[in-house]
Protein backbone atom coordinates (compact mmCIF):
# COMPACT_ATOMS: atom_id res chain seq x y z
CA UNK A 1 0.00 0.00 0.00
CA UNK A 2 0.94 3.58 -1.11
CA UNK A 3 0.59 5.58 2.40
CA UNK A 4 1.34 9.43 2.15
CA UNK A 5 2.78 10.80 5.41
CA UNK A 6 2.26 14.72 5.57
CA UNK A 7 4.84 16.02 8.65
CA UNK A 8 6.86 18.64 9.63
CA UNK A 9 10.98 18.54 7.70
CA UNK A 10 12.05 20.52 11.07
CA UNK A 11 14.19 18.96 14.06
CA UNK A 12 11.81 18.27 16.90
CA UNK A 13 12.14 16.36 20.10
CA UNK A 14 12.35 12.64 21.23
CA UNK A 15 8.57 12.50 22.05
CA UNK A 16 7.50 13.44 18.11
CA UNK A 17 10.67 11.58 16.65
CA UNK A 18 10.17 8.40 18.74
CA UNK A 19 6.79 7.85 17.62
CA UNK A 20 7.49 8.55 14.01
CA UNK A 21 10.31 6.83 14.03
CA UNK A 22 8.15 3.32 15.26
CA UNK A 23 5.62 4.13 12.46
CA UNK A 24 8.06 4.47 9.89
CA UNK A 25 9.60 0.77 10.97
CA UNK A 26 5.84 -0.73 10.81
CA UNK A 27 5.33 0.89 7.40
CA UNK A 28 8.51 -0.77 5.89
CA UNK A 29 8.09 -3.97 7.91
CA UNK A 30 5.02 -4.48 6.36
CA UNK A 31 6.38 -3.81 2.92
CA UNK A 32 4.47 -0.17 2.31
CA UNK A 33 5.86 2.14 0.14
CA UNK A 34 6.12 5.78 1.79
CA UNK A 35 4.74 9.21 -0.06
CA UNK A 36 5.87 12.17 1.46
CA UNK A 37 7.39 15.31 0.66
CA UNK A 38 10.49 14.37 -0.08
CA UNK A 39 12.41 15.92 2.59
CA UNK A 40 15.51 14.97 3.52
CA UNK A 41 15.46 16.81 6.95
CA UNK A 42 14.02 17.07 10.07
CA UNK A 43 11.07 14.71 10.75
CA UNK A 44 10.91 13.88 7.40
CA UNK A 45 14.38 12.36 7.03
CA UNK A 46 13.64 10.09 10.23
CA UNK A 47 10.22 8.93 8.78
CA UNK A 48 12.32 8.16 5.44
CA UNK A 49 15.44 6.37 7.08
CA UNK A 50 13.27 4.29 9.18
CA UNK A 51 10.92 2.74 6.33
CA UNK A 52 13.90 2.45 4.08
CA UNK A 53 15.97 0.89 6.69
CA UNK A 54 13.11 -1.87 7.34
CA UNK A 55 12.60 -2.66 3.89
CA UNK A 56 9.86 -0.30 2.81
CA UNK A 57 9.73 1.66 -0.79
CA UNK A 58 10.04 5.63 -1.18
CA UNK A 59 8.03 7.81 -3.04
CA UNK A 60 8.90 11.39 -2.56
CA UNK A 61 7.39 14.14 -4.02
CA UNK A 62 9.26 17.72 -3.73
CA UNK A 63 8.93 20.99 -5.10
CA UNK A 64 11.42 23.18 -7.47
CA UNK A 65 11.86 25.97 -4.60
CA UNK A 66 12.77 22.85 -2.06
CA UNK A 67 14.82 20.49 -4.44
CA UNK A 68 18.02 21.21 -2.65
CA UNK A 69 16.37 19.54 0.14
CA UNK A 70 15.07 16.81 -1.46
CA UNK A 71 16.67 13.38 -0.36
CA UNK A 72 18.29 11.64 -3.21
CA UNK A 73 16.73 7.93 -3.51
CA UNK A 74 18.51 5.34 -5.00
CA UNK A 75 17.07 2.99 -8.18
CA UNK A 76 16.19 0.57 -6.22
CA UNK A 77 14.48 1.63 -2.89
CA UNK A 78 12.95 5.14 -4.19
CA UNK A 79 11.69 7.47 -6.95
CA UNK A 80 11.71 11.34 -6.49
CA UNK A 81 9.45 13.86 -8.21
CA UNK A 82 9.90 17.85 -8.38
CA UNK A 83 7.13 19.42 -8.91
CA UNK A 84 6.28 23.47 -10.33
CA UNK A 85 4.40 24.31 -7.08
CA UNK A 86 2.75 23.06 -3.75
CA UNK A 87 -0.33 23.01 -5.31
CA UNK A 88 0.76 20.19 -7.79
CA UNK A 89 2.79 18.82 -4.96
CA UNK A 90 -0.50 17.80 -3.02
CA UNK A 91 -2.82 16.52 -6.12
CA UNK A 92 0.43 14.33 -6.53
CA UNK A 93 0.78 13.27 -3.19
CA UNK A 94 -2.67 12.63 -3.08
CA UNK A 95 -2.96 11.13 -6.42
CA UNK A 96 0.13 8.33 -5.68
CA UNK A 97 -1.09 7.34 -2.20
CA UNK A 98 -3.58 4.56 -1.25
CA UNK A 99 -4.30 6.13 2.23
CA UNK A 100 -3.24 9.58 4.14
CA UNK A 101 -1.65 10.10 7.75
CA UNK A 102 -0.83 13.23 9.16
CA UNK A 103 1.71 13.51 12.00
CA UNK A 104 2.91 16.46 13.88
CA UNK A 105 3.51 19.53 11.80
CA UNK A 106 3.21 23.47 11.04
CA UNK A 107 1.38 25.34 8.94
CA UNK A 108 2.12 23.43 5.78
CA UNK A 109 1.22 20.23 7.10
CA UNK A 110 -1.65 21.99 8.20
CA UNK A 111 -2.73 22.88 5.19
CA UNK A 112 -2.00 19.62 3.51
CA UNK A 113 -4.19 17.81 6.18
CA UNK A 114 -7.21 20.96 5.96
CA UNK A 115 -7.09 20.21 2.25
CA UNK A 116 -7.12 16.43 1.97
CA UNK A 117 -10.24 16.67 4.66
CA UNK A 118 -12.20 18.72 2.84
CA UNK A 119 -11.61 16.71 -0.44
CA UNK A 120 -12.72 13.81 1.28
CA UNK A 121 -15.88 15.60 2.71
CA UNK A 122 -16.92 16.69 -0.83
CA UNK A 123 -16.62 13.18 -2.29
CA UNK A 124 -13.43 13.96 -4.34
CA UNK A 125 -11.63 11.03 -2.71
CA UNK A 126 -12.57 8.09 -0.50
CA UNK A 127 -9.05 7.22 0.91
CA UNK A 128 -8.65 6.47 4.46
CA UNK A 129 -7.19 9.50 6.41
CA UNK A 130 -5.73 9.16 10.48
CA UNK A 131 -4.62 12.30 12.36
CA UNK A 132 -1.56 10.73 14.45
CA UNK A 133 -1.83 12.88 17.72
CA UNK A 134 1.82 12.26 19.13
CA UNK A 135 2.00 13.69 22.78
CA UNK A 136 -1.82 15.15 22.12
CA UNK A 137 -0.62 17.35 19.73
CA UNK A 138 -3.84 17.65 17.65
CA UNK A 139 -6.26 17.29 20.85
CA UNK A 140 -7.13 21.29 19.81
CA UNK A 141 -7.96 20.16 16.18
CA UNK A 142 -10.29 17.22 17.38
CA UNK A 143 -11.72 19.65 19.46
CA UNK A 144 -12.36 22.07 16.71
CA UNK A 145 -13.41 19.49 14.68
CA UNK A 146 -15.66 18.00 16.99
CA UNK A 147 -17.80 21.07 17.37
CA UNK A 148 -17.90 21.39 13.52
CA UNK A 149 -19.55 18.18 13.49
CA UNK A 150 -21.95 19.15 16.68
CA UNK A 151 -22.78 22.49 15.17
CA UNK A 152 -23.65 21.42 11.63
CA UNK A 153 -21.13 22.37 9.69
CA UNK A 154 -19.98 18.96 8.43
CA UNK A 155 -21.90 17.11 6.35
CA UNK A 156 -20.53 13.44 7.22
CA UNK A 157 -19.85 11.97 10.23
CA UNK A 158 -16.27 12.95 11.71
CA UNK A 159 -15.99 9.35 12.54
CA UNK A 160 -15.83 8.97 8.56
CA UNK A 161 -13.62 11.87 7.57
CA UNK A 162 -10.46 11.09 9.86
CA UNK A 163 -9.44 8.92 12.42
CA UNK A 164 -7.73 10.16 15.40
CA UNK A 165 -5.25 7.86 16.50
CA UNK A 166 -2.78 7.85 19.64
CA UNK A 167 -0.10 5.08 19.08
CA UNK A 168 1.27 4.42 15.69
CA UNK A 169 0.21 0.53 15.36
CA UNK A 170 -3.11 1.56 15.63
CA UNK A 171 -2.66 3.95 12.83
CA UNK A 172 -1.60 1.51 10.49
CA UNK A 173 -4.05 -1.32 11.67
CA UNK A 174 -6.62 1.11 10.72
CA UNK A 175 -5.22 1.62 7.14
CA UNK A 176 -4.47 -1.85 6.68
CA UNK A 177 -8.21 -2.92 7.72
CA UNK A 178 -9.33 -0.16 5.79
CA UNK A 179 -7.59 -1.12 2.39
CA UNK A 180 -8.36 -4.82 3.67
CA UNK A 181 -4.74 -5.66 3.64
CA UNK A 182 -4.03 -8.15 6.34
Amino acid sequence: MNICVFLSAADLPERYTRPAREFAELLGKGGHTLVWGGSDKGLMKVVADGVEQSGGKLLGVSVEFLAASARPVSAGSGEMIITADLAERKAQLLARADAVVIMVGGTGTLDEATEILELKKHGMHTKPVVLLNTAGFYDGLREQFQRMEDEGFLPIPLTELVLFAEEPVGALAHLEESAGVQ
